[in-house]
């Protein structure tokens, strides 16, 4: 049974003979009765404040929690970034490899076209020199030609 500091004050005592000085006791009972008080409204502010501490630790323990994910969260976006530009990274190579090759074998390409244009080109100008030299021995012949037949009509003439 749980005592009250009213069950304290309204407590009575019987009266015996040779007993306690009952105003002693009573004074005693009032003592008792304030101490209880400041008890009881100490206890109940203990109480208030260990329960505002739990409120509070259960809202760090929240931001703790919420903390965790953040970071938790960040960490997986940053290795998300990472492998995302690790393999863009590696997509452009391969590209500029490619490329590059493309570039290359156009180049090389153009290399042999120009070496067949060389070629063609000199089998062009070796038959107009040979064509220019067939016109002169001819013109030549033609000169030759005429000189000889000016000096036969010289002389028959």
């Amino acid at each position: 049974m749980r005592i009250t500091p009213l069950d304290i004050q309204q407590k009575q005592f019987p009266m015996k003979f040779r007993g306690f000085d009952v105003e002693e006791v009573y004074a005693f009972l009032e003592v008792i009765r304030e101490e209880m008080e400041e008890l009881l409204r100490e206890n109940a502010t203990l109480k208030e404040s260990a329960q505002r501490a739990e409120n509070q630790i259960k809202e760090y323990r929240d931001m703790e929690s919420t903390l965790r994910e953040t970071l938790m969260t960040a960490q997986q976006m940053v290795e998300e970034y990472k492998t995302n530009s690790r393999k863009e990274a590696e997509l452009l190579v391969r590209e500029a490899e490619l490329k590059s090759d493309t570039l290359l074998k156009e180049a090389q390409e153009k290399v042999i076209k120009i070496h067949e244009d060389i070629v063609d080109l000199k089998g062009i100008r070796r038959h107009f020199k040979e064509e220019l030299k067939r016109m002169i021995e001819s013109h030549m012949k033609m000169i030759e030609f005429d000189k000889e037949r000016e000096g036969e009509e010289r002389e028959s003439g």
